[in-house]
């Protein structure tokens, strides 16, 4: 039986080295198709592990707290000028001490403020925090240090600007030990952060952030120095708010944790909030949608990349199916020396999963230059058009696909299941002819 498989598939080698021009051909169809599955698949991967990596770095063990501006209701001149709301301090208290998993826990209170030295000014953000706001960030020290909790007891007015901030307050000289001005306050700088990339908005819950115009200043010097009460006006009308903090940020020790812990301090905040003025926000849960994303996409780009497959497989077919009409008088001959017609199939079958193996390992090891290949045009690129690259966003410049073994072991079977399967039609029209007939084809 093995020795009988053997020379099946030596002759049907045989056989294609015949037209050496019209299997190549059909190889090359399945190699590109096999190619365009690894390589659709490897870069899809790259592009969803970049966006994972992004809510990855919200933390997947953080539980985000977010103070939530509620639609006013009533009419009194009162009601509409002074609105309180949101988290306050006594939650921030509640939360920790009730809660036993929370490893650690940040507040932080934020307002767009102006920021003078001389005749600088500089916009962004003015934010009270604690120190763990640094860690919690990802921030990192260009010059001296970030806040320490030492100096917000008593009240102290330090501050850390942020690189974008030190380059329009200070564009000649080290800010370090100067002073910068907010509203009548003036605060001494003991430290500088280094530039970030903003962070792209996710969800519907999370905005961007831009970390490069921010002051940061003990959460205590916020409290005694400005307060809770924030004016603003506009088009003729004022508007006061109260809020005493704009988010809390929890980790717990376990991600198994995450969901049962976001569920109790939702249920604990609307015991003491009358009003939904809050939300609470699970970066998990954003994870598990960027997997079902990545998900559909891969399943979006075999899609893509199987019309190739199928592509290929048309000629495979119509190779065969002339490979039939030549070698006609052939099978006649086999037919009357005793060959039966699962011997036929079996002949032509093992011919056209040839074909599709071959094309399909060598796809296979094209598929695996797909890193080098896109590092290679990429330097290439940055050669030749360096402007047009710098003004590319950095998910692209930092791109590098990320090839799955399931997508090999998928490929493989693949390019059999379409040898097969194209093969079969052929190879039961050769089996099915009438041997008479075919030993009188010319």
């Amino acid at each position: 039986m093995f020795d009988q498989i053997l020379i099946t598939i030596r002759l049907g080698v045989y056989s294609l080295l015949l037209h050496k021009l019209r299997s190549g051909l059909a190889v090359l169809g399945i190699l590109i198709g096999i190619t365009a599955v690894i390589w659709l698949v490897a870069m899809g991967q790259g592009v969803s592990y970049q966006a994972q990596q992004q809510i990855k770095d919200l933390g997947a063990k953080n539980i985000i707290v977010l103070s939530v501006k509620p639609p006013q209701e009533g009419s009194s001149s009162q009601s509409s000028f002074v609105i309180t709301y949101g988290l306050l301090r006594d939650d921030y208290k509640r939360i920790v001490s009730n809660i036993p998993v929370i490893e650690n826990a940040v507040p932080m209170r934020e307002m767009r403020k102006e920021f003078r030295r001389d005749q600088w000014i500089s916009e962004g953000r003015l934010v009270g925090c604690t120190s763990d706001y640094f860690d919690l960030n990802h921030l990192s020290i260009n010059r001296g240090r970030f806040l320490q909790d030492t100096d917000g007891k008593p009240p102290q007015n330090v501050c850390v600007i942020a690189d974008g901030t030190a380059k329009a307050l200070f564009p000649y000289e080290n800010p370090i030990g100067r002073t910068v001005q907010v509203d009548t306050d003036f605060y001494v700088i003991v430290g500088q952060t280094a530039a970030r990339d903003p962070t792209a908005a996710i969800g519907g819950s999370l905005d961007s952030q831009d970390f490069n115009y921010d002051v940061y200043i003990p959460l205590r010097t916020l409290k005694a120095r400005i307060g809770d009460m924030l004016f603003s006006r506009s088009a003729g009308s004022r508007e006061a708010e109260i809020v005493e903090l704009n988010q809390i940020t929890l980790s717990v020790h376990d991600l198994a944790h995450v969901e049962e812990t976001a569920d109790i301090v939702r249920t604990l905040l609307e015991k003491y909030h009358k009003t939904k003025d809050f939300s609470v926000v699970v970066p998990k849960e954003l994870l598990r949608q960027a997997k079902l994303l990545q998900m559909m996409f891969n399943v979006l780009l075999v899609l893509i990349a199987g019309i190739s497959l199928v592509v290929g497989g048309i000629g495979i077919m119509n190779i065969m199916l002339a490979t039939v009409t030549e070698r006609t008088r052939e099978i006649g001959i086999r037919r009357a020396l005793g060959a039966k017609r699962r011997h036929i199939i079996w002949q032509f079958l093992v011919e056209s999963i040839v074909l599709t193996s071959v094309g399909g390992a060598l796809g296979v090891g094209i598929g695996f230059l797909c890193g080098p290949t896109v590092s290679g045009v990429r330097e290439l690129a940055l050669r030749l058009l360096p402007e047009t690259m710098a003004a590319l966003p950095d998910t692209i410049l930092k791109l590098e696909p990320r090839i799955e073994p399931w997508s090999i072991v998928a490929s493989l079977i693949i390019s059999v299941a379409v040898g097969t399967i194209f093969g079969l039609y052929p190879a039961y029209r050769a089996a099915n002819m009438d041997p008479i007939e075919a030993l009188r084809h010319e």
